[in-house]
């Protein structure tokens, strides 16, 4: 247990370093930084007794009008009163393609470590702790920075995906 946390805050400190030493690189370099785009997610969700958070900073690199790639974080809390509460960190990283200007297809890598304990005096789940992969596809309408429109998970796992359909919309900025 403790190992497995572990295992995450240095991954999680590795990838911040890294990100650090990117945008370092990136100020030397006017041609590397006018290539490179931050951008990422903002989620709130709110409900019966509900609550869920959600912070995904990202980096791309913009190799030509066409191909862009990137990395990112995710970090998300969920509750639910009287029922369970969870903490979800990974990574994701991101390949996007522009076929033509206003249309982007993506695809995403996410490797995400649930945390999710029960409250057992109500509830008679196991507390998790356990990986979930996403693998996810989607198309988009670009205009500027924005991008609006669906991926879907190809990966989906109903017992363990930490979404709650395959489907899901999806709103990218970069700038």
């Amino acid at each position: 247990m403790i190992k497995n946390d572990l295992f995450i805050i240095k991954n999680v400190i590795l990838i911040l370093i890294f990100s650090l030493c990117f945008k370092n690189i990136s100020a030397q370099n006017s041609y590397l930084s006018d290539n490179i785009k931050f951008g990422g997610g903002i989620g709130l969700s709110f409900g019966n007794e509900f609550f869920s958070g959600t912070l995904e900073p990202s980096a791309i690199y913009q190799v030509n009008p066409q191909f862009a790639f990137g990395a990112g974080l995710n970090f998300t809390y969920n509750s639910q009163k009287n029922f369970y509460k969870s903490t979800i960190i990974g990574g994701t990283l991101t390949a996007l393609f522009n076929p033509i200007q206003t249309i982007q297809l993506s695809g995403e890598y996410q490797q995400l470590h649930v945390n999710r304990k029960y409250d057992n005096d109500r509830v008679l789940y196991k507390d998790e702790k356990y990986w979930s992969p996403a693998l996810l596809l989607g198309i988009g309408y670009q205009t500027n920075n924005v991008t609006v429109g669906v991926r879907y998970d190809v990966l989906y796992d109903d017992d363990k995906s930490i979404y709650a359909t395959p489907w899901a919309p999806f709103i990218r900025v970069y700038f």
